[in-house]
């Protein structure tokens, strides 16, 4: 090679390398993106009603996708609903701690198996103190083995299933909303004692009545055993549960939120960003959100009378709740928000709140409906959700820190916080909700009139149920009545059954707005010879790919 090539060639190189050194990118160190949660209440400014309203409730909220994309197990958070607690006299409560209640309503819990974007419904109910918890029939807390709460709801309804992973409704429900209450039936009656102590039951069977586009009417109630066992090992409550009191019916209107996930991270200058996980609200033509609607309390008059006269041998109850007998409840001004984003553990006095009026305003269209409007500037209007704002920044104005909303542009990229995707985790397939299948069992003795039967639910799963006679259901069984006692309510039922259908309304219908759907899975038809006195009991649920046709109903192969 000659010196004049060789100084071309070493040219050449030169030229390469200075270049390959303009393009090579800036190394950024990405600053540490912290796990956290978004979690408090939504409040609504019900007003109050009289205290002799004292007989149950009844609600319309709306059911929505929450967030865009399930977050897993650790997701937990009710849609908007209420607390039902005993009414007491001013110098008759329980001594000691006593909490008990009816909660529950639409959400998503940490321990759903078989969890969707779209909401579920659980009944609730709480023993005091939280040492037994029953959700529905067959699905409540403690083992089989120790059972704190699976026997505590008795199916009622022959036309609706209630699976044990909680009551589905139709896959995609955004904005439509959903119908519930309890009231207290007569079905059993009063008792001296209690599991052979001399302790008495009370007769409230606190029933839940839905109202959806697909079916209407008493579903399961609470055994007024669920609630009077506690006083076995608290003989001084005797009379003061809800078997027996009457409940209070100035509750709290909250959407109580356990963990919605959220991401932190602190940039070069010490500043604080945070993300939350789409979040989002329905949002109606108008461009405002219906969350709660006609919340009616009621007196015991409103449907007991009627329904006792009937079961002593009067004219059979229409099942038609008494306007006159209720109260619906007014929206005033206020309402508000205690959202807070924070690392988890974080305790409550160092957690700042998300500046939820910025972005949000209480609306009542009308007197009986509570909603938001929104700052179009600050939120995302999609179809019929609205995402509420997703990046903060956490400033401090010498008092307190203090979430502000900030744009994703205004975000130092180098946090990572605009690249982070909130996706569904990879966790375990969840086990199969089952039953005990021991022979002596009674889920087994004297056991079901027909099945195994399937249906195959719009969450994935399949449940499997059988027809039980009602007073041979498990709940039944363990509501501590005799035989004859639990014929006497047999006999009470069949008279529902015959009487009172699933299409005609119960609860007084929503003036605005449009009836959720339940899974149409769930709608039933009783066997032949079984359209009276029959009720189908789930005894497991699992995994199994959606239907391609949702109200499949198949026969279990042996």
């Amino acid at each position: 090679m000659t010196a004049h090539h060789n100084r071309a060639f070493m040219k050449t190189i030169f030229q390469f390398l200075l270049a390959s050194l303009l393009v090579v990118p800036a190394v950024v160190c990405a600053a540490e993106i912290k796990k956290g949660e978004m979690a408090g209440y939504l409040f609504g400014p019900a007003e109050k009603v009289p205290e002799e309203f004292n007989g149950g409730f009844s609600l319309y909220a709306a059911a929505w996708p929450l967030v865009e994309t399930y977050p897993g197990h650790r997701f937990q958070t009710g849609l908007c609903g209420t607390w039902m607690h005993p009414q007491y006299e001013s110098d008759k409560k329980p001594a000691g701690e006593c909490y008990t209640d009816v909660e529950g309503g639409l959400g998503w819990w940490r321990d759903t198996h078989f969890p969707t974007t779209t909401p579920k419904f659980i009944m609730g109910g709480v023993g005091p103190n939280f040492k037994w918890i029953a959700n529905g029939p067959g699905y409540g807390a403690g083992t089989w083995e120790e059972p704190r709460g699976q026997y505590g709801v008795a199916q009622l309804s022959p036309w609706l299933l209630f699976p044990l992973d909680g009551l589905n409704l139709k896959q995609g429900t955004s904005g439509d909303l959903f119908g519930y209450g309890y009231l207290p039936l007569p079905l059993t009656n009063p008792k001296a004692t209690t599991a052979g102590k001399n302790i008495p039951t009370g007769n409230q069977c606190w029933t839940l009545f839905l109202n959806t586009a697909n079916f209407k009417g008493p579903v399961a109630f609470f055994t007024p055993f669920f609630w009077s066992q506690a006083t076995l090992e608290n003989p001084e409550w005797a009379g003061l549960m809800l078997d027996s009191r009457p409940v209070g019916p100035n509750k709290p209107i909250q959407m109580e939120t356990q963990h919605v996930p959220a991401i932190l991270s602190t940039s070069a200058d010490g500043k604080v960003y945070a993300r939350v996980a789409p979040t989002s609200f329905p949002v109606g033509p108008e461009g405002h959100s219906t969350v709660l609607h006609r919340i009616t309390a009621y007196k015991k008059a409103a449907l007991w009378d009627d329904v006792q006269r009937w079961f002593d041998g009067g004219a059979p109850a229409t099942g038609l709740i008494k306007a006159e007998a209720s109260a619906v409840h007014t929206f005033g001004k206020g309402g508000g928000s205690s959202w807070r984003v924070s690392p988890p553990n974080t305790p409550r006095e160092e957690k700042a709140t998300l500046p939820w009026r910025s972005f949000a305003s209480s609306f009542t269209p009308n007197p009986i409906t509570f909603g938001y409007r929104w700052d179009e500037q600050l939120t995302r209007k999609t179809g019929s959700l609205v995402t509420l704002p997703e990046y903060y920044r956490l400033d401090v104005d010498g008092k307190k820190p203090q979430w502000s909303v900030v744009s994703p542009k205004d975000v130092p990229p180098e946090l990572g916080l605009t690249q982070y995707r909130f996706e569904t985790p990879k966790e375990e397939p969840q086990e199969p909700r089952i039953t005990p299948d021991d022979p002596a069992s009674c889920w087994k003795k004297p056991g079901p009139a027909a099945g195994p039967f399937k249906a195959r639910l719009g969450d994935g799963s399949v449940a499997t149920y059988y027809w039980y006679r009602f007073a041979d259901q498990p709940a039944m069984l363990n509501a501590d009545l005799t035989p004859e006692e639990r014929e006497q309510v047999q006999k009470r039922v069949e008279k529902l059954h015959r009487a009172w259908s699933k299409d005609r309304n119960y609860l007084a219908p929503p003036d605005v707005g449009k009836l959720a759907e339940l899974d149409p899975a769930l709608i039933l038809t009783p066997p032949r010879g079984m359209e009276a006195g029959y009720v189908p009991i789930a005894t497991r649920q699992e995994l199994g790919g959606a239907a391609s046709h949702p109200n499949d109903q198949e026969k279990a192969r042996q």
